[in-house]
């Protein structure tokens, strides 16, 4: 217990804690554990005797026994076939099997041992990586650490722009490049997300007269991922919020509307074809309250589907921290 304890705050020499290892490879830190206890495959040296440090040859194996999981081939006979010598080629060794997002149809020698390989992450945090890996393995217990980790870390805002959103924007475009495969990772990576994001927010602010702002998506608009993002920022300053999900019909959201009253109204459209001018334009001339003191919503068009159907006079967000910042002004203190 010491040794873990040591391991995980970083005290000792060189190379990589098995915290540090867990999180660059999207596993549980009680998964590398358990590799190296059942199968072998800890780290060659020990610093101090004691202290499990992991070198950059230590990492190769177990991102080669996490391409190999992902694949589904078995725990242990993974772990034999990455402690088997690998034969050699012209352009160094080749992977016994090739990881599961290896682009179909590219050469086995060019392909990369990761898990996460093909995901064309680019230049993002480190946290995308080991999300993205855990995605791939359908890990449920390491994306969740991971999730929670990465919004505790980073706060909601920015963990959703350079953690969260460029991972489901690989993963959508892998499946969108795969002849439909990776469907099951895309959905289960965006449920999490969406249980990470119900998990941190803290409870829903008490209304204000005036001040709620709803939040839904158009009619046959189904993608409610932003739109639960915000909500939670928006809890998070305790701005009174409600949300009503995936396309909601025309009659329902008018009678919202009128029945809550809000400051703000935003509207997510993901395409343009659920895009709708005039359903933007009747919301937002719509009035309640009583005679003399009338009151509307500004109406806010969230989302890329409004590029093509931009309303004038409506403000439209260009991203989460924007559109944050725009209900602060518009919502009365």
């Amino acid at each position: 217990m010491t040794a873990d304890r040591n391991d995980e705050d970083g005290r000792g020499g060189g190379g990589l804690t098995t915290g540090e290892v867990a999180r660059r490879l999207g596993v549980a830190p009680t998964t590398v554990r358990t590799w190296d206890r059942r199968y072998g495959l800890g780290p060659d040296a020990h610093t101090g005797g004691t202290h499990r440090r992991w070198t950059p040859a230590d990492v190769a194996r177990l991102e080669r026994m996490c391409a190999l999981t992902a694949t589904g081939v078995p725990p242990a006979e993974a772990a034999r076939m990455v402690k088997s010598p690998e034969p050699p080629t012209p352009d160094g060794p080749v992977p016994v099997a090739p990881p599961i997002a290896a682009p179909p149809g590219r050469p086995a020698a060019s392909r990369r041992s990761r898990a996460h390989a093909g995901l064309r992450l680019g230049d993002v945090r480190q946290e995308c990586k080991g999300i993205a890996r855990a995605a791939l393995r359908l890990d449920a217990a390491a994306l969740e650490d991971l999730l929670a980790t990465a919004i505790e870390a980073h706060g909601l805002i920015t963990a959703w722009t350079e953690v969260l959103m460029p991972t489901l924007q690989a993963v959508g475009r892998k499946w969108e490049n795969s002849g439909e495969r990776y469907v099951e990772v895309e959905h289960f990576l965006s449920w999490h997300v969406s249980g990470a994001l119900r998990r941190c927010a803290p409870p829903v602010a008490a209304d204000r007269p005036g001040a709620t702002t709803m939040l839904a998506c158009v009619p046959g608009e189904n993608h409610t991922l932003p739109l639960e993002v915000l909500a939670a920022a928006l809890a998070e300053r305790q701005l009174p919020v409600r949300m009503f999900g995936a396309a909601l019909p025309v009659d329902s959201l008018v009678a919202a509307v009128r029945r809550t009253g809000p400051a703000v109204v935003g509207l997510w459209a993901q395409s343009r074809t659920t895009a709708s001018r005039p359903l933007a334009e009747h919301v937002a001339a719509m009035e309640w309250g009583v005679r003399g003191a009338r009151r509307k919503a500004v109406v806010m068009t969230l989302g890329p589907g409004w590029a093509g159907h931009a309303v004038p006079g409506l403000p439209r967000p260009r991203g989460l921290a924007e559109a944050v910042a725009a209900v602060e002004s518009l919502v009365p203190g």
